[in-house]
């Protein structure tokens, strides 16, 4: 029986068409043809732009006829394209009156929101052909992925280990041994799973992956010459493609693909991906930036405005996307659920979070609807959804970000909270305690799980773990904004000396400070977060806000792992040790007595004298022990493990509570002590001489383990 639809009702200069489908948005094919269908609700007419690929201009423009528009929705098929040769945009009439909010401008060709596939910025750094009339092109995908069974891993949020990584740095360097053209590319990755297997961790935290243009404000640095990009990418342009300057196949379209793969891949060896997202503003920037899309479709429908037609500016770089609006909001769970259906993502982390929960003049609403909605979706039901729970307008929601059940949050009172500890600042052992045990202070009271802290020491936005120890100031100046740019507040301890030193002791002491952060992050209730590049000792020579350089001060130089293989041995074996220790990873919070009947409480605190911990306010010293019978609620049994940290700047002698009957205390780390005996392999514990009490040197931790 032959359809109905395959048959055109009009004909507009020479091309064959009939009214389309609103639903879905986008360019979709259709029996017969192409369904091009886009929203805006004051505009006053649509035109559809076709470009053959590349072209230089249209081979034709096709106005949509009023009868083709069903409520606000402009939708029509066009027969008989060369879809695979096919770009397109369109060209959007209504009123252009700034007060008003209207940017229409029938002489911008805009990019489709909803289009799969971006060109324009096909090879990264390439330069662009910068008169070209339509600068980022919309093309059609086709979805013919061979998944093999693969789907989302749901790996419990507790039981994550995720690993912060820039797509382009952690290959780029040809130290990666990566072949020339998968440098810097998804493929790249590929080729570096077997290290991400030794590394240990099970998640994958990719800086944004939606397209955006490494061209955005970039310029010479005016001292050094130095040409500076938007290396981070933290300012989409397409909230569906994946950037095709991340793809070595992407001079050939085929970005969606080789990123499928990389997903697939990593799923095979137990890998989940999590995306980091930017829903809170555009690359369209301020009243001065350029109209590439959602400004010329609808302006007032898809940004946060003042009553003056000014942009409010809630990022921090220039617009904020109107969330709340029911048309956008829409679009941001079109987007989640077309990356979590099509490309299997396990969960996303949200930046700048806080503003998704801000109505359309800025105000924190009570009950955010588009919160509340990716939180019950159905689609996502079993996606992780991490906010970054502070936003550039000053709304910080770290403990107080709605979370309906769902959400975690990157919890910066965690990050900073242990810098301070490491360092040696008095006044925060109690608060110290609760970061330990997953935050229960922030999130116990509304029934939160110790899961909804993502706790880190470091993440991109900041300095490295090497230059967290050495050094006390940012150094941004290659960034040519004046060392304005990047935090003031790092809580950083640069050991005795800013910067490079031969000075072996403060080398070791530096070293000794790393041991401590990744050894506490690893033993912390939560979720632990690496940045990429901390396990080898990566600097980025004090710059803490490397947002721009497309350069080896961001690219992962792999020698790293070699020339510091003690170091890298550390953080392994944390990993591993975590991972085999479910006590470490509970889902609920500790209640602070034995629930079990198990002779131990699930926690407990102790100080130089066991269970006796020194709460006040000079107090340097904490140590707890985990008992293994009350792991993941009684559900699971595991080791008792205790772990004593000194952050005074003498040793001291720890009495040790005794271990369960019928086991004594191994030692698995000691970070006081000289590689080797820093570590030990999980499971090759040896065992600790005296048992009753030990010497642990200034600035140190050590971990036991009973067996």
């Amino acid at each position: 029986m032959e359809r109905i639809d395959v048959h055109p009702t009009h004909t507009i200069n020479g091309y064959q068409l009939r009214c389309g489908q609103p639903f879905p948005f986008g360019a979709t094919i259709v029996p017969g043809g192409v369904n091009f269908s886009v929203y805006s609700s004051h505009s006053n007419g649509c035109t559809l732009v076709l470009f053959e690929k590349q072209g230089a201009q249209p081979f034709v423009e096709i106005p949509f006829p009023e009868s083709f528009r069903i409520g606000n929705v402009y939708c029509m098929v066009v027969f008989d394209l060369d879809f695979e040769n096919l770009e397109y945009g369109y060209r959007m009439d209504g009123p252009n009156n700034f007060q008003q909010g209207h940017w229409f401008d029938t002489s911008k060709i805009l990019l489709d929101p909803y289009a799969k596939v971006v060109s324009g910025r096909d090879v990264w750094g390439a330069q662009p052909n910068w008169d070209d009339i339509y600068q980022h092109r919309g093309r059609l995908s086709f979805d013919d992925f061979d998944w093999e069974n693969d789907s989302p891993l749901e790996v419990p949020l507790e039981d994550m280990v995720i690993y912060e990584m820039h797509v382009r740095g952690f290959t780029k360097d040809p130290s990666s041994g990566v072949k020339e053209n998968h440098r810097g590319t998804f493929a790249g990755i590929l080729g570096k799973i077997p290290y991400l297997q030794e590394l240990g961790i099970n998640t994958i935290e990719l800086m944004p992956v939606f397209e955006f243009d490494e061209f955005e404000h970039s310029r010479y640095h005016p001292e050094t010459g130095e040409f500076l990009v938007n290396y981070w990418g933290y300012s989409t342009v397409n909230f569906f493609a994946p950037k095709a300057g991340y793809a070595a196949t992407g001079k050939f379209g085929m970005q969606i693909d080789e990123l499928k793969n990389l997903v697939k891949e990593l799923h095979k060896v137990g890998i989940s991906v999590i995306l980091d997202v930017v829903f809170n503003h555009t690359a369209e920037g301020n009243e001065r930036g350029p109209t590439i899309s959602f400004r010329g479709l609808d302006n007032k429908t898809y940004y946060m405005l003042t009553p003056e037609g000014y942009y409010f500016n809630f990022s921090g770089t220039g617009n904020t996307l109107n969330c709340n609006n029911p048309i956008v909001r829409g679009m941001v769970l079109d987007c989640l659920r077309y990356w979590t259906a099509e490309f299997h993502i396990d969960g996303f982390r949200f930046d700048l979070a806080s503003i998704l929960g801000r109505d359309p003049w800025g105000y924190p609403l009570a009950n955010p609807p588009l919160l509340e909605t990716l939180a019950f979706d159905p689609i996502l039901a079993r996606s992780k959804l991490i906010a970054e729970a502070w936003d550039a307008g000053g709304l910080y929601q770290v403990g107080c970000f709605p979370s309906y059940g769902r959400w975690a949050e990157w919890n910066g009172k965690y990050r900073d909270t242990v810098r301070k500890f490491i360092k040696g600042d008095a006044g925060v052992i109690g608060e110290m305690a609760q970061r330990l045990q997953g935050s229960p202070d922030l999130y116990q009271g509304a029934g939160r799980p110790p899961s909804t802290s993502i706790n880190f020491v470091t993440a991109h936005d900041g300095f490295t773990l090497a230059d967290l120890v050495a050094y006390n100031y940012k150094h941004n100046y290659a960034n040519g904004e004046n060392n304005n740019d990047g935090a003031n507040d790092n809580y950083s301890w640069n050991c005795g000396v800013e910067g490079p030193t031969d000075d072996e002791a403060i080398l070791l002491l530096r070293a000794r400070q790393m041991r401590n952060a990744i050894a506490i992050l690893l033993v912390s209730q939560g979720v632990p977060m690496l940045l990429m590049g901390d396990e080898m000792g990566k600097t980025q020579g004090g710059n803490n806000n490397t947002y721009c350089h497309d350069s080896p001060l961001n690219w992962l130089n792999w020698d790293l792992p070699k020339q510091n293989q003690d170091w890298f041995r550390f953080v392994k074996h944390c990993i591993a040790f975590r991972l085999a220790h479910p006590v470490l990873r509970n889902s609920e919070h500790f209640q602070n007595c034995d629930y079990l009947g198990a002779g131990f409480p699930d926690i407990s605190w102790h100080g130089v004298r066991a269970w006796h911990a020194d709460w006040s306010a000079d107090s340097r010293v904490l140590a707890f022990m985990l008992c293994g019978q009350h792991a993941k609620g009684g559900k699971v049994k595991d080791n008792q493990i205790y772990v004593a940290m000194n952050m005074h700047y003498e040793s001291l002698w720890f009495e040790l509570p005794a271990p369960p009957v019928g086991t004594i205390w191994h030692i698995f780390a000691n970070t006081g002590a000289h590689p080797p005996e820093d570590i030990h392999l999980p499971g090759e514990e040896p065992p600790l001489e005296p048992q009753s009490s030990l010497l642990i040197g200034d600035r140190s931790v050590v971990i036991l383990l009973a067996k």
